[in-house]
């Protein structure tokens, strides 16, 4: 349930309905809008609403019939926007996350990242570990290639995003990674969704091949229940019977999830689609359904990438779409 706040109300106030709900055996999860503070009661036993409405701090108290309460429209009116240093994810922002597939070496990393950081680009992205669907493919450089995404990210100022695979990784990627993206064949990796939720870094979540967006709520979730409010969703395309491209992007999966969650949506349109002449059409509707950013593949030669060089931009193209944007971005209230 939420538990709403008359506005005004003292800190003291706030602390004894949580204290309260605590006693009961609820998890109690905190958000501050403007005017309101609403306290979520998550778990526990059952506990009659009635009496904490006749408290006089109290506004009201809301039954949440579904499953996903702490990243609900409910639980807080105000999207989330979720600051990475002197970059944000939400809000007015758009945030663009570039770079490789994967992490093929040094100099193929900073000749990519040299051109998206004149356009302005602050995220970088890159795979250091590669979950292939053939275990022949290219699997990754491991540690070293986060090393290179730390060493060239901190060159050019921006900030690291990459993938984790498993929980034995975190130590590991706190090190070197400033967003930990969750793949979509571990979106309902439950147990590695617990764990990113004591830690303190954004978490970004892609929605898995065939899930549903209840589904890649509900994995959000599991990450706000361990106390992290940091996370990102990803719509990067899911499996159909069509096979003109790689996956179905589901670009109305935007104003779906927009108004049942505060938390900011990215998209992915290389994954989504798989083709490079793909890539700007798909990523200009995402802007213009409302996404808050998107996360594209770049390479400086895509014929001789590792993996998914036929999804991949080249920096020219980036540049020509970054351009496009840019141009979009103010229609709809945003800036890049």
């Amino acid at each position: 349930m939420l538990i709403v706040m008359k506005p005004g109300v003292l800190e003291e106030d706030i602390q004894n309905i949580v204290s309260f709900i605590e006693a009961k055996g609820f998890d109690a999860h905190i958000s501050r809008g403007k005017i309101n503070t609403v306290i979520g009661a998550v778990g526990g036993k059952i506990i009659d609403k009635r009496a904490i409405e006749l408290i006089d701090s109290v506004q009201e108290v809301i039954k949440i019939t579904s499953n996903h309460k702490l990243v609900s429209r409910a639980f807080q009116k105000e999207d989330t926007v979720i600051k990475v240093g002197n970059a944000q994810i939400g809000g007015t922002d758009l945030a663009i996350i570039a770079g490789p597939c994967a992490v093929e070496s040094l100099d193929q990393l900073e000749s990519v990242a040299e051109r998206l950081s004149a356009c302005g680009v602050k995220f970088l992205r890159g795979g250091a570990f590669k979950p292939r669907t053939s275990p022949y493919s290219f699997q990754g450089l491991g540690e070293e290639g986060l090393k290179y995404l730390r060493h060239v990210a901190d060159k050019y100022n921006m900030y690291v995003v990459s993938e984790i695979m498993e929980i034995s990784q975190i130590p590991m990627l706190l090190e070197y990674v400033d967003i930990f993206q969750v793949g979509a064949r571990n979106m309902q990796n439950f147990n590695l969704l617990k764990e990113l939720g004591y830690i303190k870094k954004p978490i970004l979540i892609k929605r898995g091949l065939s899930a549903t967006i209840d589904e890649l709520l509900m994995s959000a979730e599991y990450v706000m229940a361990g106390g992290n409010r940091d996370i990102i969703l990803c719509e990067r395309g899911i499996r159909t019977f069509e096979t003109a491209t790689r996956n179905t992007l589901d670009i109305s999966a935007i104003p779906v999830i927009k108004k049942l969650s505060h938390l900011p949506v990215i998209v992915d349109p290389s994954h989504g689609t798989g083709l490079r002449d793909k890539v700007a059409p798909m990523s200009r509707a995402a802007i213009a359904a409302g996404a808050d950013g998107i996360t594209v593949e770049v390479h400086s030669c895509p014929d001789e990438a590792l993996c998914d060089g036929a999804q991949s931009l080249y920096p020219e193209q980036f540049e020509k779409l970054y351009t496009e944007l840019k141009c979009i971005a103010p229609i709809l209230g945003r800036t890049l």
